[in-house]
């Protein structure tokens, strides 16, 4: 392939997609790549399920791409894709991910909130988390990995993971109450 010219404009870069041109599609790619793989590294510590994420989703542009219709701009399209392949990933790959904000005791509670929110909602309520408690409650709840396993990463006792957990927990419940003004609990 040869090297991308970045000085295409964004009109003829999605003309050259529609026509299916392999030289338009990699200058696309490589313009937007580096920032999907920026955002996919947010939720996910493995840059291969991020690259996977990624690549999915310029696949699903290339399909779509005729459809974008220039009333926004194409940067923001391309995320808007590539985050539902991630927000589908973590669908798929997560059997934590019904349980990932409720306790146990509180699985009655969640299925009535759950079902009326998008995965993809919730990681943008995870987004507005502390750092360190952002990392544990992904690394735990939407990855799977153990309190152990994380105490290790971040070199903090399991009791920290733990705290970091619930803390996370505490504080996803209280932007579920209030999600866009939403009453989740009602039936």
């Amino acid at each position: 392939m040869s090297k991308p010219n970045f000085t295409y404009t964004d009109k003829e870069i999605v003309d050259g997609c529609v026509n299916n041109d392999r030289k338009f599609q990699e200058v696309l790619y490589k313009k937007y790549f580096t920032t999907m793989i920026s955002m996919c590294m947010r939720y996910t510590d493995d840059k291969e399920i991020a690259m996977e994420i990624v690549n999915n989703g310029f696949l699903r542009v290339f399909k779509k791409i005729d459809t974008f219709s220039f009333k926004g701009s194409l940067e923001g399209w391309i995320r808007k894709l590539v985050y539902h392949c991630l927000s589908d990933y973590f669908k798929k790959h997560s059997k934590y991910l019904q349980f990932m904000v409720f306790e146990e005791r509180d699985v009655k509670t969640s299925d009535k909130i759950l079902h009326k929110i998008y995965a993809e909602d919730i990681l943008k309520l995870v987004d507005k988390l502390p750092p360190t408690t952002q990392k544990v409650f992904r690394l735990y709840a939407i990855e799977g990995f153990t309190h152990v396993e994380i105490a290790k990463q971040f070199e903090i006792s399991v009791g920290t993971s733990k705290w970091h957990l619930s803390n996370a927990r505490q504080k996803l419940k209280i932007l579920l109450e209030n999600y866009q003004g939403y009453n989740l609990y009602a039936g």
